[in-house]
């Protein structure tokens, strides 16, 4: 008997569908359903283009670390994004259960207020006061690890939010304006940092604030947001008020998977399901290549194509990769929804774009040693951004569709493995960069201290240009996983429908 992947139809009462626990009857034909899911899509937005500010804003400040922490290069600088990177890994999936079991509410206050605080601690790193030193690469190190700790679990409670506040076939577009905020600040701050740090030179602006004052400032953002936050947000839309019962019935089309958290939760039969492995994987070549973006890239335009910290132009193609980025999320987050209404068929419409993306990837990636110019550099990263990130509405609808009562959990599992492979491309990375560093100092007979700066790009460049053979390769990987990841098998097949 040949299995029918398409999704199942709606059920023929809409409003039948409604949780008993929503104490609401069938709601007049006439009504139209509110819009209150698009505000909470709005908080989420906005909490997504904050991780991202505060984020990114340290591949920014990566030359002003290199001098006053003394470093060589910013090879000297992996340890510090690999902490961040560990650390978000680690605790991702148990963030996740928290998510699950309390509700996203109370647990994203506490991530935001969490990482916002470690935001501002990074800007004290190297201070001097009264004659001492606050802080080291290594005190940077520790900080920057709490700073990942504090974050992870982010994604997942959206995640959790919005399969709370939003019926599956909108769960592509959700996702896709969730990440194309993400990236299309990401992208932004560059630029951002330019004129606080910087000043435009075109324009002739002075700098606004030192760069240590730009990380309090990030910080004092996640803190107002979490007033925001707690004042207005409800974890379901039974408890707002301003959802009237069309809405509610429209959002409870897929009652099945939105039922309420839970405390038992069967983790050796989710850590042992293919399926979810398979698109952890995935997950893990997607963020193998995309970390490059937000640790090394600036620095490498900076060293080997001379691009300024002031120019305009610069922090564009600083930005490249996450603001093409968050067109590939809209896109991709539209596209994966159309392509279900379309046909019905969701296994399809998840794989399709996920395959597509990761092989545009490879090819990417490959062109990027032979960029001639920072343009031609730019274009070839950025549309490696784009293709990665047309895959990000699949990938996290995906989580919500195998994952129902479980979705932040099966979202925090993804994500952990694939921070994970993040944290070791930037070790990768950065020893690749060591050792064709070294390798140019002995060619020359120079000790790497001893180096002039166009001396350490000229040694740097080789280990970039493998670096983006290997970001390719790894992209091969992710294009298979995508090919075997199926989004109708959920990791709990066997649950009763009333407790999925």
């Amino acid at each position: 008997m040949v299995r029918d992947h398409r999704t199942p139809p709606a059920p023929p009462s809409v409003a039948s569908s409604v949780p008993a626990a929503a104490g609401a009857g069938s709601p007049p034909a006439s009504e139209k359903p509110t819009r209150v899911r698009y505000i909470v899509l709005a908080f989420a937005a906005a909490l997504s283009m904050i991780t991202y500010l505060d984020r990114v804003c340290i591949s920014s400040a990566q030359s002003s670390l290199i001098e006053d922490l003394g470093l060589q290069s910013e090879a000297d600088l992996k340890w510090v994004f690999w902490a961040f990177a560990l650390a978000y890994s680690l605790f991702e999936m148990p963030t996740g259960w928290l998510g699950d079991v309390y509700g996203p509410k109370r647990v994203l206050i506490r991530i935001v207020l969490w990482w916002s605080a470690f935001t501002a601690i990074t800007g004290m790193i190297g201070m001097h006061v009264g004659g001492y030193v606050i802080g080291s690469l290594t005190v940077l190190v520790i900080v920057r690890f709490l700073f990942g700790m504090g974050e992870a679990g982010a994604y997942p409670n959206i995640t959790r939010a919005l399969h709370n506040w939003f019926p599956f076939h909108e769960r592509g577009f959700a996702q896709g304006t969730v990440w194309m905020s993400a990236r299309l600040m990401g992208g932004l701050t560059p630029a951002v940092w330019m004129v606080l740090v910087h000043g435009v030179s075109v324009l002739g602006t002075p700098p606004l604030l030192h760069w240590r004052e730009t990380f309090w400032l990030f910080g004092v953002l996640g803190v107002v947001w979490c007033v925001l936050f707690a004042w207005w947000f409800k974890d379901r839309p039974e408890a707002k008020r301003s959802v009237n019962q069309a809405e509610l019935a429209l959002i409870r089309t897929s009652a099945a998977e939105t039922q309420s958290g839970h405390r038992h939760v069967p983790w050796g039969r989710l850590v042992t399901n293919t399926n979810l492995w398979i698109l952890g994987v995935m997950y893990f070549c997607q963020a193998y290549g995309w970390y490059f973006y937000i640790t090394y890239l600036p620095r490498f335009l900076e060293t080997q194509y001379g691009v300024k910290p002031d120019s305009l132009e610069g922090s564009i193609y600083k930005g490249g990769p996450l603001w093409m980025g968050a067109i590939g999320c809209l896109l991709g987050g539209f596209l994966t929804d159309w392509y279900i209404r379309r046909t019905g068929n969701r296994r399809m419409g998840r794989k399709l774009f996920g395959v597509f993306g990761h092989a545009m990837c490879v090819v990417c990636f490959l062109l990027c040693p032979l960029a001639p110019t920072a343009f031609w550099f730019f274009l070839a990263i950025s549309l490696a951004g784009f293709f990665a990130d047309i895959t990000m509405g699949s990938s996290w609808a995906v989580c919500q569709d195998i994952g129902r009562r479980h979705a932040a959990i099966v979202a925090g599992f993804m994500n952990m493995v694939g921070n994970f492979g993040g944290s070791v491309a930037i070790l990768v990375t950065g020893f690749v960069l060591d050792a064709s560093l070294a390798w140019h100092s002995q060619h020359l007979a120079i000790p790497i201290g001893a180096m002039s700066e166009v001396q350490k790009a000229d040694g740097l460049l080789t280990g970039y240009h493998v670096n983006f053979v290997i970001y390719a390769a790894v992209f091969v990987v992710g294009t298979i996983c995508w090919t075997l990841i199926d989004a109708t098998k959920p990791v709990m097949p066997d649950e009763p429908a009333a407790a999925i």
